[in-house]
């Protein structure tokens, strides 16, 4: 069971003091790869120009550009809600980056004017892998991260 007031304080002290922002985001989805038990791929994708761009991550390669029409990561990004999926394989145009994926959460993260700016998806070899209270233990994090991409992180 993962403690996530640790994994966030662990966040908190990664990035302290530091305003890269691709630094800051390899760091987290480096800790999220590390911390997280059963888990094949973390990391962020960016909104740019109408499509989900990869951003830093940790896992096998992935898919460069998501469009917004299709896929777990773009459901997130214009339905603008967390997206559980026990099985990736039973959702309406999953986009298969990694084949070993079975199940997947998927956290919008906001800019200051309140859009849907990046994405952090994590994905898992395990279906229905993610609980509720993973849920709620991310979404702690994700605002820690939006705090992070709106006013400190500016470089």
């Amino acid at each position: 069971m993962t403690d996530y007031s640790l994994l966030l304080a662990q966040a908190e002290a990664l990035t302290d003091g530091i305003a890269y922002r691709e630094a800051n985001l390899a760091n987290l989805s480096a800790l999220l790869y590390q911390s997280l038990e059963n888990v094949n791929w973390a990391g962020f994708y960016a909104l740019r120009d109408g499509q989900l761009v990869l951003g830093p991550f940790q896992g096998k390669p992935a898919c460069v550009l998501l469009p917004l029409g299709k896929g777990v990561c773009a459901a997130a990004a214009r339905e603008d809600r967390v997206q559980r999926v026990a099985d990736v394989h039973a959702f309406a145009g999953h986009i298969a980056c990694d084949s070993a994926s079975l199940s997947e959460i998927v956290l919008p993260l906001h800019a200051k004017d309140g859009s849907v700016s990046w994405v952090l998806d994590i994905d898992s070899p395990v279906p229905d892998h993610f609980s509720e209270m993973d849920e709620e233990g991310l979404k702690e994090l994700a605002s820690f991260i939006e705090r992070g991409l709106q006013d400190q992180w500016t470089k």
